[in-house]
């Protein structure tokens, strides 16, 4: 099974509303002001899952200002959760301080939706030590067993729209103070496996999965091997950050790897099946 743990989409309606979104939404515009930042539905990822062989995908929504467009998208993600029910598993998104998030993400749950992400502490203000504001959000994760995904982003390297500052150190201070929270950080948690070579990290982290969505913008393919080699097979994830790549890209660079079979199926999908509890016969 092979398991895109990291994709986004977007309504029809919000598609065709995308300069209306441009001209109220500062993170949106930031990310999509350009024409070639591409926006996908559902539809449109199931036949690229078609296309690249990806049997499912974890759909997210977009880190919005607007409290109703939260609710409008966790809702087009439910719908399409339904539609696709063997291609998709739907993650609920919602402003983490915002006194009406608690209810949305019951409504979530009622629906169907099965983890929390894609959470963005630049474009949603907040910060990962904030544990007096997020508490809420935490306390349903953790009854419900939900995975959290948050974009934590590197402190060197180029700029680029979307990175923000939500460093490795706020990452593993986070994951520390909640130990029992299932975590995924994005984009290889922004450098942070490779402090897993200090035991002292390498415990406290033993929470956290990776995703590698972004990583053909960031590193080189030898991140794979490099990660592999420090925090071992089963703490890394496929996610391809689709439509921004597509997940053909990143195959395409693991058969350059030549990677072991158990290494390659762990992170194509076994490991995601397991965290998600996927049926994989």
């Amino acid at each position: 099974m092979i398991v895109d743990c990291h994709t986004h989409i977007f309504s029809p309606e919000i598609i065709a509303g995308r300069e209306a979104h441009l001209q109220q939404e500062e993170w949106f515009a930031h990310l999509y002001g350009s024409t070639n930042a591409p926006m996908a539905g559902a539809r449109e990822l199931v036949a690229e899952m078609d296309r690249c062989g990806v049997d499912r995908s974890v759909v997210c929504g977009f880190a919005w200002n607007s409290f109703d467009l939260y609710v409008e998208t966790n809702s087009y993600i439910a719908d399409a959760v339904r539609r696709f029910p063997d291609r998709l598993v739907g993650f609920a998104n919602v402003l983490p301080l915002d006194p009406r998030a608690p209810r949305e993400l019951e409504r979530c749950l009622d629906l169907g939706l099965r983890g929390i992400g894609e959470l963005k502490p630049g474009g949603q203000e907040f910060d990962l030590a904030d544990d007096e504001g997020l508490k809420p959000l935490v306390v349903i994760a953790k009854e419900n067993g939900l995975p959290l995904l948050v974009h934590l982003s590197e402190p060197v390297g180029r700029l680029y729209p979307g990175k923000g500052q939500t460093s490795p150190r706020k990452g593993f201070d986070f994951a520390s103070r909640h130990p029992d929270l299932d975590l995924i950080y994005a984009h290889w948690g922004g450098g942070l496996p490779f402090y897993e070579l200090m035991p002292d990290v390498r415990e406290a982290l033993a929470n956290v999965r990776y995703d590698c969505s972004a990583s053909p913008y960031l590193y080189s393919p030898e991140v794979y091997r490099v990660t592999l080699d420090v925090v071992g097979r089963e703490k890394i994830l496929f996610g391809s950050d689709y439509p921004l790549i597509s997940p053909e890209r990143y195959m395409e660079e693991m058969d350059g790897l030549r990677l072991a079979d158990e290494d390659r199926a762990a992170i194509m999908g076994g490991n995601a099946a397991v965290l998600l509890g996927l049926e994989t016969g």
